[in-house]
């Protein structure tokens, strides 16, 4: 029993008095989603193609459209001749053709691999190498009987997370003598517990003591080269950010080239708990600043710290 046709009008989602214009948009859209070549996972890519192909062939031909407007997908046999089944044949040879040029030559797949550097190293560069399976050629079914290929990825400084290096032609090989995939190595850099990036600039924070920030002092400040001392003037805000220069990273390989900066945010440590003597000299300071009596309690005394270290 012959298969029977589906209305050509539904397969490519128009009305039955769609123009001739409407047809064709319809159909490159539908077309170009449903190709073969764009859903190689799928079984039915190549029916569904078929399909669209033919309902486009004979809706896109006048007389063969008025002969299936009127007598439908029976139009051949009643309207004698040549029908629109001649179009019909066409259209089939042709995708027919598509596909057996999809099934005999086809581009291998890439593979993806995930590389995972530390921030210093995607900061100053470094060189992995990497261990993938080996693939198997056309026609075999043991992939590579457990064998390993390896690679050595360069990684560049200032490499951002998500950056891709493609090694050509590492990937799966390819359908009937078609080139062979890309091997895509995807590097995922691993947060640091004190540093960020800023395009070049590296940026963290310091914790200094209330005494420090009003008196000044000299800090140490963890750079991507080791700690260096920062002077921290008297006066210094909660906030405020000091520039530390060429400590950043870097915009090229070797030592000459140019760097980024780092940038210190001051944070001001507010204390927990206070000894008498403690609590005595920061009331006498409170008074000498023209501030009204400080709360007698231990709570209310350090909010009015925290208080004023906020504006």
């Amino acid at each position: 029993m012959a298969k029977r046709r589906r209305d050509y009008y539904q397969i490519l989602g128009v009305s039955r008095d769609a123009s001739e214009a409407d047809i064709k948009r319809a159909f490159r859209e539908l077309a170009r989603r449903h190709h073969p070549d764009v859903n190689p996972d799928k079984a039915d890519a190549g029916e569904v193609f078929r399909e669209i192909n033919e309902a486009y062939a004979v809706l896109s031909e006048p007389s063969a459209r008025a002969r299936y407007d009127r007598f439908g997908a029976a139009g051949d046999a009643a309207a004698g001749g040549v029908g629109f089944g001649a179009v019909v044949d066409a259209a089939q040879e042709m995708i027919g053709d598509v596909l057996r040029r999809r099934k005999a030559k086809q581009r291998g797949r890439d593979l993806r691999y995930t590389l995972e550097v530390t921030f210093e190293e995607a900061a100053f560069g470094t060189s992995k190498t990497i261990s993938v399976p080996d693939q198997p050629l056309e026609g075999q079914t043991d992939p590579g009987g457990g064998r390993r290929r390896q690679f050595t990825v360069v990684v560049p400084p200032a490499t951002k997370d998500g950056a891709v290096k493609r090694i050509a032609g590492e990937g799966e090989p390819g359908r009937g003598g078609a080139a062979p995939g890309d091997l895509n190595v995807i590097v995922r850099v691993a947060e640091h517990s004190v540093f960020r990036r800023d395009g070049f600039d590296v940026r963290s924070e310091q914790l200094v003591s209330f005494s420090q920030a009003a008196l000044g002092a000299v800090v140490d400040v963890p750079t991507l080269d080791g700690k260096v001392k920062m002077r921290i003037p008297e006066g210094t805000q909660p906030g405020r950010a000091f520039r530390i220069r060429g400590k950043g990273v870097p915009h090229g390989p070797g030592k000459a080239a140019q760097r980024g900066d780092h940038l210190v945010k001051v944070m001001v440590a507010v204390p927990t708990e206070l000894s008498s003597r403690q609590r005595e000299l920061i009331e006498e300071l409170a008074r000498t600043m023209g501030e009204t009596r400080p709360s007698t309690s231990k709570k209310g005394l350090l909010d009015r710290m925290r208080s004023l270290l906020d504006e």
